[in-house]
C-alpha cells in the first residue's frame, strides 16, 4: 500500500482517482489546488503524486518544476494527468519532471500499471515513461468505457 497525492480541481476526477487508488489499497492525500498540493507534498511525504496539469493559479507542469528543485520532494515520482494527449504535451511534461504521462481519461489498468512501474523503481535513476498505454500490450489495454473491478 502506497500514500498517494492526488491534485486535481475536478471533482468527478478526483473522485474517480481516489476510487480507484483506494480500490488498488492505497492510501489517498488529496488537493484540489497546486498551492495545496506542493504544502501536503512537503508536510506528509507520498510515495508518488498524481498531477493535474491543468490546474488553477499555479499549473500542474510549474509545480512538478518546484517539487523537483525542493530536496525534499524531489525523489517523489510524478504522474502527469491530463486532457492534452499532443506529442509536445508530453515532451512539456518530461521537461517539468513528470516521471510519466497519463492521458484522461483515467484508464485503470494504465494507471495501476504506471504506478507499479514509478513504485518499483523509486529506487533505481529516473526513467521516463511516455504515455503508460504506448506502452501497453493491446491486449492488456481496456476499453476507455470500462469501469474498474
Amino acid at each position: 500500500m502506497a500514500k498517494i497525492l492526488v491534485i486535481e480541481d475536478n471533482a468527478a476526477n478526483m473522485k474517480l482517482a481516489s476510487l480507484l487508488l483506494n480500490n488498488a489499497g492505497h492510501y489517498v492525500l488529496s488537493a484540489i489546488d497546486a498551492e495545496t498540493g506542493l504544502t501536503l507534498a512537503r508536510s506528509r511525504q507520498p510515495d508518488l503524486i498524481l498531477m493535474d496539469i491543468q490546474l488553477p493559479g499555479i499549473d500542474g507542469l510549474a509545480a512538478t518544476a518546484l517539487l523537483k528543485q525542493d530536496p525534499l520532494t524531489a525523489s517523489i515520482p510524478v504522474i502527469a494527468l491530463t486532457a492534452m494527449a499532443m506529442k509536445a504535451d508530453q515532451e512539456k511534461s518530461q521537461i517539468a519532471g513528470c516521471d510519466a504521462y497519463i492521458a484522461k481519461p483515467l484508464r485503470y489498468r494504465e494507471l495501476y500499471r504506471a504506478i507499479d512501474i514509478l513504485l518499483l523503481k523509486e529506487k533505481t535513476p529516473r526513467v521516463w515513461l511516455a504515455s503508460i498505454s504506448e506502452q501497453t500490450p493491446a491486449s492488456e489495454k481496456a476499453p476507455s468505457s470500462e469501469k474498474a473491478p
